[in-house]
């Protein structure tokens, strides 16, 4: 991936360049494919949404934003992270007013969370324990959203958010142990 030729783009296309938009698909295209693959992997199976659905979904959320100014490439990624965070908290809080009640199931936060299948309920109980964390230490929040929701590597991350690998590894650390307590808290009541 040509990081500083995408975010050479993204500037042209923020800035009214048309033609930009044409030959800036293809290059985010393959990289959006991968963080809803990685993102949809730790979803329960049977997921309604695909990894090709989660892509176009963030994708029409991104284009809405077409005036901004991203600092690179790992940031128009991280965005896009939360965008994919928004559409599978958003089809959960459906997902759920359809069920009308059932029961929630414990999920916790590990370093394997790539491997982790995760059901409807648990994604609205995260988001909602993240929400009561980003109140207490944005950057944490952050770095769970971007590891979390968008799939993103450590390094990723620490790209994404202008931080040191080490900063990720630590804040990582401390965020999932804070959110195994709120959702251990939350399973209790």
């Amino acid at each position: 991936m040509e990081a500083h030729k995408i975010t050479q783009l993204l500037n042209a296309h923020a800035s009214g360049n048309k033609e930009a938009f044409a030959e800036l698909v293809p290059l985010i295209y393959d990289e959006l494919y991968r963080m809803a693959q990685n993102r949809l992997y730790r979803e329960r199976p049977g997921h309604t949404l695909n990894a090709t659905a989660l892509v176009h979904e963030a994708y029409l959320k991104l284009a809405r934003f077409d005036q901004l100014n991203y600092q690179n490439s790992s940031h128009f990624f991280a965005i896009a992270s939360q965008a994919m965070r928004n559409i599978l908290v958003d089809y959960a809080i459906k997902q759920k007013a359809q069920k009308r009640g059932g029961k929630n199931s414990p999920v916790t936060l590990g370093e394997a969370d790539a491997n982790m299948e995760i059901n409807v309920l648990d994604v609205l109980s995260v988001h909602q324990a993240l929400e009561r964390l980003s109140v207490l230490d944005e950057r944490q929040a952050r770095i769970v959203e971007c590891r979390f929701f968008g799939g993103l590597t450590i390094e990723e991350t620490a790209q994404a958010l202008n931080v040191s690998e080490p900063t990720v590894n630590r804040d990582w650390k401390i965020a999932r142990a804070w959110l195994n307590k709120e959702l251990a808290e939350e399973k209790k009541q």
